[in-house]
């Protein structure tokens, strides 16, 4: 599937309309629900074959942020060969009680996959977490930059963002 085809049809399937009551409590007429596109087998395999160039060489384990990011590692790591690993926003209370789950981090360059990147904040928790936790790190990857400051809050932390698209390009991608 060729780029703006696939930009195209992320926009399509994700962008939906009616009433909506939005994280920060307004109102919107319109939803970008990015599980749509994460859902579908087909437009899934699409963006892992499209992001595969992104990951820079040298990457030991693709670390899949919950929940979102947890699809887009899987099917990166089908593409790439790459293991991939599951980061929780908390370490469970229970079983092994681990953070992230699979291969150990500990001394691995290991690549942060997010889907959507809005302000950066949970990006920046979770790849300082992995950091903990002796992860070296210093790219992030995502699907949608939504362009609402994300990018420069990484970058303060010391990540350089990867995005497939801008939100502005999927908008464009749609007319």
């Amino acid at each position: 599937m060729e780029r703006q085809t696939l930009a195209s049809a992320i926009h399509d399937m994700a962008r939906l309309t009616g009433t909506f009551t939005l994280r920060s409590g307004a109102v919107s007429n319109e939803y970008f629900d990015k599980y749509q596109f994460e859902s579908d087998p087909a437009t899934l395999r699409a963006i892992a074959e499209h992001m595969a160039p992104f990951i820079p060489k040298g990457t030991e384990l693709l670390a899949g942020l919950e929940m979102g990011g947890i699809a887009i590692a899987v099917m990166l790591s089908q593409v790439t060969g790459i293991p991939a690993v599951f980061v929780r926003k908390e370490a469970k209370k229970y079983g092994t009680a681990r953070l992230c789950e699979g291969p150990s981090v500990d001394g691995k360059r290991v690549l942060v996959v997010e889907d959507v990147v809005t302000s950066g904040g949970q990006v920046v928790i979770s790849g300082n977490d992995l950091r903990s936790l002796g992860a070296i790190i210093d790219h992030v990857v995502c699907v949608i930059d939504r362009e609402s400051g994300g990018r420069e809050s990484l970058r303060a932390e010391g990540y350089e963002l990867l995005a497939l698209f801008t939100m502005s390009e999927l908008k464009q991608a749609a007319q």
